[in-house]
């Protein structure tokens, strides 16, 4: 699909929106896709004072289909403008998707790596080790919104030892040089990030392979080199890995290897994978870095081949969103997670009262000592504590979703986005969270608290909507 096609099929896009307009799950406070299907964030960046956000994104259905990089920008993380779509697949290397990739600013330009998919279709393929190409892409960007002309930087035969499934490129600069890591299935089917290594942005050479010495997953997707407080993370979507007791619940993972990397010696450590997330729609991080130096996370709030369904949604025109904007900190080897300060901008009507009443809120409830809670929203939702394990239950509300749980040494302290369809909790400080999608028939609040505890402080905040505009007006 090119521009132009894209540009011919606007009334039929219209029509969809309209459709949304009467759904009463649409969500007020997180980014969704202007019409049909979203999933990975793509390019985060900021860039003289405007971020922007694009995302893998199929216009006309929403289905699994044909993907372009759907774009808004926003100033404030409250107001957001609807752009028009930046990257469609209009080049021979990309005509069966414009996969996902991310941003590099340097020298006054946005470089924009990402994932040209090509898929045969003149006789049978594995589609696993035979049937597919995977082009990194390069475009250069002056403003966020056109680009350069696209150069492929590496094909197939560039990868060594690997299935056809490497992709989602990213970038990380250390002392002078530029590192490329993409997620990776090798021959053998192990998991594990490949890195190659330039000095301009442009010629790119075989640096390394990162994977765990015993077999963690057939397959790493979305990685990001992150170093936050002078400690480096890899995080990354390992898929195929068995679900242990209470953890790996999800059908694919999501979270992060501390690691420490040698660059000249080309030697590396990695330590016991930590899930970043443990509800039930989060997959595709992608981590930037923006002007006032803060490491700033969105996840798509959906996950590929679940057993659940968003089919309130979909019979809307619509399905998947972005979390909210989360802020990375480290203490220890641990990664938390803040909602972004400017969240705070949505804040409304404040209340003390138990009893207080809306459908969108933030809840804050700090405890002295816990020991035992049971915690309702919206008659189907239910937050369960006990003998030190935490349990997000949407069995009555989750079309699938049943329990998610992790281990806490204690509860501490609960923040929860309640939005018409998610739901996102952060707790003790945002050390461990839990993000997915909800589909409660009573949509206010309705909240109920039982067990053992003692509260320090509560407080409700009804949320306002984002705004968003739209740049065709």
């Amino acid at each position: 699909m090119n521009k132009t096609e894209y540009l011919s099929r606007l009334q039929e896009q219209n029509k969809i929106k309209e459709l949304m307009k009467n759904d009463k799950y649409l969500l007020n406070f997180h980014l969704i896709p202007p019409s049909g299907w979203l999933n990975d964030p793509n390019g985060l960046c900021e860039f003289k004072g405007i971020n922007h956000i694009y995302f893998q994104y199929t216009p006309f259905s929403p289905e699994w289909g044909m993907k372009l990089w759907g774009h808004y920008s926003t100033k404030d993380w409250i107001t957001y403008v609807e752009e028009e779509p930046f990257l469609f697949p209009d080049i021979k290397d990309d005509r069966d998707g414009v996969y996902s990739g991310s941003a590099f600013i340097k020298n006054e330009n946005i470089y924009f790596f990402y994932t040209g998919n090509v898929k045969y279709t003149d006789k049978s393929y594995d589609y696993i080790k035979s049937g597919r190409e995977q082009n990194t892409i390069l475009v250069i960007s002056k403003d966020g919104y056109s680009h350069s002309p696209k150069k492929v930087l590496l094909q197939n035969k560039d990868y060594p030892h690997m299935s056809c499934h490497v992709r989602d490129p990213q970038i990380f600069e250390k002392k002078g040089n530029y590192y490329m890591s993409l997620g990776a299935r090798d021959i053998e089917d192990k998991g594990c990030i490949i890195i190659y290594k330039s000095h301009d942005l442009l010629s790119w050479e075989y640096f390394i392979k990162i994977q765990t010495t015993e077999r963690f997953g057939y397959m790493w997707e979305c990685p990001n080199l992150v170093e936050i407080s002078g400690k480096l993370f890899l995080i990354c979507c390992p898929q195929g890995v068995p679900q242990n007791g209470i953890n790996f619940e999800n059908i694919y993972q999501y979270g992060y290897f501390p690691l420490e990397i040698n660059f000249e010696k080309k030697e590396y450590k990695l330590e016991e994978f930590i899930e970043l997330d443990r509800g039930f729609d989060i997959y595709a991080p992608q981590v930037f870095t923006d002007e006032k130096g803060r490491k700033i996370l969105l996840g798509w709030m959906g996950i590929p081949d679940a057993e659940y369904t968003n089919e309130p949604t979909i019979t809307h025109g619509w399905q998947h969103a972005l979390t909210l904007p989360r802020e990375l900190k480290v203490i220890g080897n641990k990664i938390y997670q803040l909602p972004l300060k400017e969240l705070e901008k949505l804040r409304l009507k404040k209340s003390r009262d138990f009893l207080y009443n809306s459908k969108n809120v933030e809840i804050n409830l700090k405890f002295k000592e816990c020991m035992q809670l049971k915690l309702n929203l919206r008659d189907s939702i239910e937050l369960i504590y006990e003998k030190n394990i935490f349990t997000l239950n949407l069995e009555k509300c989750g079309y699938g979703r049943k329990e998610r749980r992790v281990h806490l040494d204690r509860l501490v302290s609960l923040q929860i986005f309640l939005d018409n369809s998610s739901i996102e909790i952060f707790i003790n400080s945002g050390a461990e969270v839990f993000s997915a999608r909800c589909y409660c028939e009573n949509l206010e609040s309705n909240l109920k608290l039982n067990g053992d505890y003692i509260i320090e402080d509560f407080v409700w905040y009804e949320l306002k909507n984002f705004e968003i505009k739209n740049r065709r007006g």
